[in-house]
């Protein structure tokens, strides 16, 4: 996200509230949705916190393979973030399989 951030800031001022405003609101999503999943006392709640998350790190991909596309950002940098975010999807899905255990745990103790 920070990354990102920065990055955008070089971007052309039409793009501001286009492209720009939407990659920094999904990023910046992705870190606050994973923060108010983590702390809430609810599975429920926890999985869809995570969900959210993953939906916007997917958006977050989506918006990079743009800025390649319109050749504001180079395919190499485009890729390494693109397969960042995908590491964070695999930490997503992780956790979210270990939420659902741990819940499925105490319904059983």
């Amino acid at each position: 996200m920070q990354e990102i951030h920065s990055f955008c800031r070089s971007l052309p001022r039409e793009e501001k509230f286009r492209l720009r405003d939407q990659i920094e609101r999904s990023s910046s999503s992705v870190c606050d949705n994973i923060a108010e999943g983590y702390t809430t006392y609810y599975y429920n709640d926890e999985i869809k916190g995570f969900n959210i998350a993953r939906k916007e790190a997917g958006e977050t991909q989506n918006h990079i393979r743009k800025l390649a596309g319109k050749t504001y950002l180079d395919l190499q940098q485009s890729q390494k973030w693109v397969e960042e975010y995908e590491e964070v999807i695999r930490g997503i899905n992780g956790y979210i399989r270990y939420i659902r255990e741990k819940k499925g745990t105490k319904r059983g103790s």
